[in-house]
């Protein structure tokens, strides 16, 4: 059983909830040490004086800044007292549409857990409140010296705490980019290419199709050394598509995963043992939902599509199985008239990055 790696209360208006925060994700990469090429000598790093060059305990070292060529000398103590309310409480601001929240701001998630047993009604109170108006609370709280901005949302019979990157700590790609696409003119035949390629790719979210693959290749890399065999070199990076390449590619890429797809239909089904018995996670969507009194059956993790960050799932009364980008509703369109040429985005449409900057110039 984990330990919390944090304990205080959430704080809204006169109500306080105390909880307790554990990590809710972990990394499986492959640990390594360090050697001194051509030997098999460790590499070791020691806090060392740097006048005296001796080793030191590291509950003998402070924190220092720079300030006017010297040094200020702070110790943990002092850096606990300037605010310790904050450091036991996430003093919520105030609640949003998790749909409005651009997922790039989004950094760690955690599970929060009731404080105590008494605590519970407190906890499932607010967890039920905010899934009955679709809402996620904003605010803030200070671990381990560093303040963080926080959304916490529902999620099933849990609470959800995730860490936020603050304003002035997401870069603008104008200012972090080399060179930025634009608006390069496309065919109507070449989107319509590329549509149907995406179209023919799509499919439903599910986490447990994919599989840190280069972990497992360095995993079987290390056991073929440890018995002296050879290994085999991955495949090399495609080459980029030319322009003038562009739809032939399209074409070629639209067929094959046509052909794909109809391999899969026509294979015989194969019934898993992993796929007969529900996990864990799916298991924690036996609560019904606010706006129901029936329960509903929901898949426990939240369904997202997002390139480079993933966002949060939606609240408890949401549909777990969900390929919505967030923030984007999701339309089925029906029509029997022949589609025609692409028509140009409204000049008035803004990204969110557009929309983050002139929010900083109105600031």
């Amino acid at each position: 059983m984990a330990r919390p790696i944090w304990t205080g209360v959430i704080s809204f208006g006169l109500v306080s909830v105390p909880i307790e925060l554990y990590p809710a994700t972990q990394d499986h990469d492959v640990s390594f040490h360090q050697f001194q090429k051509g030997t098999k000598d460790r590499i070791r790093y020691q806090r060392v004086n740097e006048r005296t060059g001796k080793p030191v305990d590291f509950a003998d070292i402070v924190r220092g800044a720079e300030v006017g060529g010297g040094h200020v000398l702070l110790d943990q103590d002092e850096l606990d007292a300037i605010a310790p309310g904050r450091s036991r409480s996430v003093d919520i601001e105030t609640f949003v549409d998790q749909d409005e929240i651009d997922p790039i701001y989004y950094q760690k998630t955690y599970y929060l857990a009731p404080g105590s047993d008494e605590t519970a009604k407190t906890y499932a109170l607010l967890r039920d409140a905010m899934s009955a108006a679709n809402r996620a609370a904003i605010g803030t709280f200070v671990m381990r010296s560093k303040q963080y901005l926080a959304t916490i949302r529902p999620d099933g019979d849990l609470l959800v705490l995730e860490t936020m990157f603050f304003a002035d700590e997401v870069r603008e790609p104008e200012d972090t980019l080399r060179r930025v696409p634009g608006k390069p003119r496309l065919t109507p035949a070449e989107l319509k290419m590329a549509t149907q390629l995406i179209k023919s790719m799509s499919g439903k979210w599910d986490p447990d199709e994919f599989r840190d693959n280069y972990t497992d290749d360095v995993h079987a890399l290390i056991k073929a050394k440890s018995k002296g065999k050879s290994f085999a070199p991955a495949a090399e990076a495609p080459a980029a598509t030319g322009a003038s390449d562009l739809m032939e590619v399209l074409r070629q890429s639209v067929a094959a995963a046509k052909s794909g797809r109809a391999g899969a239909r026509s294979a015989p089904a194969t019934t898993t043992a992993k796929k007969a018995k529900p996990t864990a996670k799916k298991a924690r969507n036996a609560r019904p939902t606010a706006k129901t009194a029936k329960p509903a059956a929901k898949k426990a993790r939240p369904k997202a599509v997002n390139s480079a960050r993933t966002a949060p799932a939606k609240p408890a009364s949401a549909a777990r199985k969900t390929t919505a980008k967030a923030g984007t509703p999701t339309h089925t369109a029906k029509t029997t008239k022949k589609a025609g040429p692409a028509k140009k985005a409204p000049a008035t449409t803004k990204t969110a990055s557009a929309k983050r900057s002139a929010a900083r110039k109105a600031a």
